[in-house]
């Protein structure tokens, strides 16, 4: 099957499990969900708490939540790519972890983020030191699915072209980007680097974003977008929570590959994976 869905979610996560939990159901609920759909969530989908303790202290929990969601995925009969969630690493650190699960609910994929957001911001936070709590991930991870071959990446991940070229020669199609971009350098530079991601390697993208004012003070920029392989938006959430979905044609992104070989023309390829 060359045509299936995908669904972004769009959440104001709050520092309450719980409830964002209860809140992504209630939305699954609502919508329409075609068959076979993979649902994306945004980083930090959870819980998006205000202290690295909070984040800790849950992600001694994550196999209880992979639990839950597995659940969904059974209910509903779907894929679902979870975003960020933290699991627990050593030494009081955890991992920034996005899981994928298949409709049987088991997990067929998990990549640790390894681009760690460690940078100044001009807005209400100042900066960010991802590092002092969170383990870098080291695996380049792509997985075959029913919507093709899947590349796991996470927000701050989506600025190093590098990492998507590995994808793309480990075959990926479809590019996940689950993100909680500030409003400051989501403004600037969100969609315009994700169209860059698509078109240089000829993909789909999923980026399920975060979304307004946060119960931890944070502000987020919002714009969940799908885009096609040529860079065309196909679905934008903008402000708005709650789920996008568009419809991904895999036999329309080898015929582009076919007409514009890049990837064949290609001169600066790893030699990593070979």
């Amino acid at each position: 099957m060359s045509i299936s869905h995908v669904v972004a979610v769009q959440m104001c996560s709050t520092m309450n499990p719980e409830k964002n939990f209860l809140q992504l159901k209630q939305w699954l609920t609502d919508c329409n969900l075609k068959k076979p759909t993979l649902v994306c969530l945004p980083e930090t989908w959870l819980a998006f708490m205000q202290t690295a303790e909070q984040s800790l202290s849950l992600s001694k929990q994550y196999e209880y939540w992979l639990t839950q969601l597995g659940q969904l995925c059974r209910a509903f009969n779907i894929w679902i790519a979870a975003g960020t969630m933290p699991v627990y690493g050593e030494q009081n650190k955890y991992y920034a972890a996005s899981f994928l699960l298949n409709e049987r609910g088991e997990v067929v994929a998990r990549y640790n983020k390894i681009h760690l957001f460690d940078a100044d911001v001009a807005d209400g936070s100042g900066g960010y030191r991802e590092s002092k709590s969170t383990i870098a991930g080291t695996d380049v991870v792509v997985v075959d699915s029913p919507f093709g071959k899947i590349g796991l990446s996470v927000c701050y991940d989506l600025r190093f072209a590098g990492l998507f070229q590995a994808m793309s020669e480990l075959g990926a199609e479809l590019f996940l980007v689950p993100s909680a971009f500030t409003t400051v350098t989501g403004q600037a530079h969100w969609a315009p680097l994700l169209q860059a991601r698509a078109i240089e390697n000829q993909c789909y993208i999923v980026a399920a974003a975060q979304c307004g004012e946060h119960e931890n003070g944070r502000k987020t920029h919002g714009h969940s977008l799908i885009l096609s392989p040529w860079g065309d938006v196909m679905a934008d959430a903008q402000q708005t929570l709650g789920c996008i979905s568009a419809q991904i044609d895999l036999a329309q992104l080898h015929q582009l590959r076919k007409d514009m070989p890049v990837q064949v023309h290609n001169r600066f390829k790893s030699e990593f994976y070979e």
